[in-house]
């Protein structure tokens, strides 16, 4: 036992303390297996020549001497490198140790020395770091093919069936994992990187329990990077904090988490185990945030294991607002809270807008290349028609779309562009702009980035090979770019429809679409119309959907009805 004389010494042997402390959990680590043994113990015995080095140097001495000698050793701060010691470091060592040095009576041509010192913050510092590396030493290995492909991570034109391919099945895997490291997620909280990897396996694993062709792991994976783009793109992730972004991301990788590839209707008429759970809300919705954070319940899959209790309380209540707003049944009136915000003189509230960012990144295909707006289109129709097959051997009337001898694919993508994606994604604009102009000016007069925009303004990913240095500073949002491709876009895939829509219709006229194919059009004609009629007034820009009324004039005409 001894007594610490000045405040110096105490934060110097606090700083010991500490040192000691890390050492000891890195031991604790390599018990469980969590870090790449052979690469830690080198690390560690390094660690240790160093704190032996400076007790051998110093065992002449008392504690008290000892810890006193260290400021009259050669000065060697110099020496250290900037990426070896942080500046506040520096900082902090020249303004704790050298102020003292008037009370112990040095000559005033002396300068300050710090050997010893320098020999301890090298060793905590080095410690420091393996401790935060040892969360994702045992990282996850990247395949050449998957490399390239995520290269174009940062791009709307991203082909996630590439990257699924690639990966061999695990596009969600590395979709998650590439995000978590862009994001600098793993070591803002901590996050042990053999769970971040179990747990996105056990998503990919729900993803593929129901052999879905929609709703399935490449899906999940399409919409998280496509979260991560609109983040990007338009500046939002530099008004998120980041627990919101780990909440984005994650988020959109489990939105769909164990999705029965049927719809909540399905559940609720065949009074499912889920829909009596759910009471017949949100029943899917509520299912895969649910089912996701039961996953966490297991220690190897916990991710957030090490989130302070506030941040976790705080994740959850976002994660569950934006997956619940997945919910298509809740679209028109989502639409219309923001569209009433978006005329208060108030800000934006930021869970809303983030439940816009997903609900928007979920039905982003028709705004994406036509190569895959229409390989989803095509996926999601199978999906419907399993679902219209199962219902046609129970006995149940046809959902809508679920008909595979008579739906049209090509007049309800056009009235699903009409009536929910141009109307969710203009309104998406609209809220970015609102929120980050003003961020963009603020920037611009003060010519100093937030501490999260200069943070996030280089993001690199594993997949980042250094040749290049992308800009995301607010400076760089283009928001007239960003809306203009997806103005274009959706309009030529809108397009495509119409022109296979008319090639529908010339089989009407002619009489080469039998009498039932024919009639179903007139049918979904007028539910669409009576279903989405009420729901026009949101949206005074968009006309009717003339394409559909031409469609039953056609059929009244060749019937004569």
């Amino acid at each position: 036992m001894f007594i610490v004389y000045d405040k110096s010494l105490f934060i110097f042997l606090s700083f010991w303390l500490t040192f000691g402390n890390r050492l000891r959990c890195l031991v604790k680590q390599l018990e469980k297996g969590d870090v790449n043994i052979v690469d830690l113990k080198k690390n560690i015995e390094y660690a240790a020549s160093v704190l032996e080095a400076v007790y051998i140097d110093e065992t002449s001495l008392t504690t008290i001497n000892f810890c006193r000698r260290l400021l009259d050793t050669d000065d060697e701060l110099s020496d250290i490198q900037s990426d070896s010691v942080p500046s506040e470091v520096r900082d902090w060592l020249a303004s704790t140790f050298t102020r003292k040095m008037g009370m112990m009576k040095k000559k005033s041509e002396e300068k300050p020395r710090f050997r010893s010192i320098v020999h301890a913050v090298q060793a905590g510092i080095f410690v420091e770091r393996m401790y935060r590396k040892s969360y994702h030493m045992v990282g996850l290995a990247y395949p050449e093919a998957v490399i390239v492909t995520l290269k174009d991570i940062d791009k709307w034109s991203f082909d996630v069936f590439a990257l699924n391919e690639a990966s061999g099945e695990h596009s969600l895997k590395f979709m998650i994992y590439e995000l978590f490291t862009r994001y600098d997620l793993i070591n803002r909280f901590k996050i042990p990187v053999s769970c971040l990897i179990a747990f996105a396996e056990a998503l990919e694993v729900g993803y593929s329990k129901y052999k879905n062709p929609y709703h399935n792991l490449i899906h999940a994976a399409d919409v998280t990077q496509t979260v991560h783009y609109i983040m990007l793109h338009t500046g939002i992730m530099h008004w998120l904090t980041e627990l919101e972004i780990l909440a984005m991301v994650f988020a959109a990788a489990i939105h769909d988490y164990e999705h029965t590839g049927t719809t909540n209707n399905f559940h609720i008429q065949t009074r499912s185990d889920v829909a009596i759970l759910y009471n017949d809300r949100s029943v899917l919705e509520n299912h895969h945030v649910s089912a996701a954070y039961r996953l966490m319940q297991e220690e190897e899959m916990n991710v957030l294991v090490n989130l302070s209790k506030d941040d976790w309380r705080d994740l959850r209540n976002l994660v569950i607002e934006m997956v619940l707003s997945t919910d298509m049944s809740g679209h028109f009136q989502q639409i219309k809270n923001i569209r009433n915000s978006l005329q208060q003189p108030e800000g934006l509230d930021k869970a809303k807008t983030m439940s816009l960012i997903l609900h928007a990144a979920d039905i982003s295909h028709p705004a994406k290349s036509w190569q895959l707006h229409h390989r989803w289109t095509m996926a999601l129709m199978e999906e419907f028609f399993l679902q219209g097959d199962k219902e046609a051997e129970l006995g149940l009337p046809f959902s809508p779309l679920c008909d595979r001898k008579s739906t049209m694919v090509a007049q309800s993508q056009i009235g699903f562009i009409d009536f929910i994606v141009e109307p969710t994604f203009s309104l998406l604009t609209d809220s970015t702009e609102k929120i980050i102009i003003p961020l963009i000016e603020e920037d611009s007069k003060t010519k100093t980035p937030s501490y999260g925009a200069s943070r996030r303004s280089n993001m690199k990913g594993t997949v980042n090979d250094g040749t290049y240095s992308p800009d995301y500073s607010l400076a760089s949002v283009d928001l007239k770019s960003f809306k203009n491709n997806l103005v274009d876009i959706i309009q030529q895939n809108k397009d495509r429809w119409k022109e296979l829509a008319a090639q529908g219709m010339e089989k009407i006229a002619t009489g080469t679409m039998s009498q039932t194919f024919a009639t179903s059009i007139l049918k979904a004609t007028l539910i669409l119309l009576a279903t989405l009629g009420k729901n026009l007034s949101p949206y005074p820009g968009n006309e009717k959907p003339r394409y559909l009324l031409e469609a039953s004039l056609i059929f009244i005409r060749t019937q004569k009805i």
